[in-house]
């Protein structure tokens, strides 16, 4: 760490220069730094496998999935459904069947009190179809205090037995893996990205690898872009924005639409991060006292 008594100011103050210099010398304090490209999410890769789509599907919130992994997903949610109901409705048969044993249990017990009561003579009063509340030794026992303890913990039938997990009933509707909104495989619309023609390299090593259909402006990360639900293209907000809300009709079809039919590409996002395109990596230490 430098020494503030021997830098080249002399001065009374701590300045931001010798604060940074002893920050990156001892490590004290907290940089922010920029992610940079490579950590960011190209905006035509799917949301599950971090790859360019071989066949992409969109979702009504604008998170786009290649055909086959967004499939897998929702199969594997319909199996682990299936498998948690299961679960379920076992469990609600055996407490059904528990209820209907206690029942039984307690209907046997009043028969046997009220047969007792006939077998003697009965001096007092006696509800015979109510048991007598008795002391039972598997019970905790109340001291004076009113706190209840155990009358010995090396017995094993009056020590605390713990209750098995209580099954909930699970949600049968198949969500989306980014939103978590529910989700179906109809809900999927079909993506046509208009290729850049001319260049000899192959998709995946391009540094522009699609445009605009209408405009034909290169499309990246940092131009936001929405897919037309009627026929899939792929545009520019400019262009949305300047040409198709005018009169709300689509370039391609001439079919009316709504501000439905316009689904905006969610942009950005990493495998540690859930969406935007401005991530901020901070590294905490410990903090320096001056």
């Amino acid at each position: 760490m430098t020494r503030h008594g021997k830098n080249c100011t002399a001065g009374a103050v701590y300045t931001y220069h010798e604060r940074k210099k002893d920050a990156e010398q001892s490590g004290f304090g907290s940089k922010n730094l920029r992610l940079g490209k490579d950590s960011v999410k190209d905006f035509d890769c799917c949301s599950l496998t971090l790859q360019p789509c071989r066949d992409p599907v969109i979702t009504p919130d604008g998170f786009l999935y290649d055909k086959e992994a967004i499939l897998e997903s929702l199969l594997h949610q319909k199996k682990e459904i299936a498998r948690k109901m299961k679960v379920y409705e076992r469990q609600k048969r055996k407490d059904e069947q528990e209820k209907r044993d206690i029942a039984l249990t307690m209907e046997k017990k009043k028969v046997e009190n009220f047969e007792k009561l006939e077998k003697r003579l009965a001096t007092e009063k006696h509800d015979a179809f109510n048991s007598s509340k008795g002391s039972s030794p598997s019970k905790s026992v109340t001291d004076k205090k009113g706190s209840k303890e155990l009358p010995s913990f090396w017995i094993p039938s009056l020590t605390p037995e713990a209750k098995p997990d209580v099954a909930k009933k699970p949600d049968l509707k198949t969500k989306c893996p980014m939103s978590g909104q529910p989700l179906k495989s109809k809900d999927l619309t079909p993506v046509k990205f208009t290729s850049v023609a001319g260049e000899e390299k192959s998709l995946i090593t391009r540094e522009v690898r699609y445009k605009c259909a209408v405009t034909h402006d290169a499309l990246g990360n940092s131009v936001p872009c929405a897919v037309l639900r009627n026929t899939g293209h792929v545009v520019t907000m400019d262009c949305v924005e300047r040409l198709i809300k005018k009169d709300m009709l689509c370039p391609f079809t001439g079919d009316k639409l709504k501000d439905s039919d316009i689904i905006p590409i969610q942009r950005g996002g990493t495998g540690f991060a859930g969406s935007g395109i401005e991530l901020n990596a901070k590294k905490d230490g410990p903090v320096m006292q001056v």
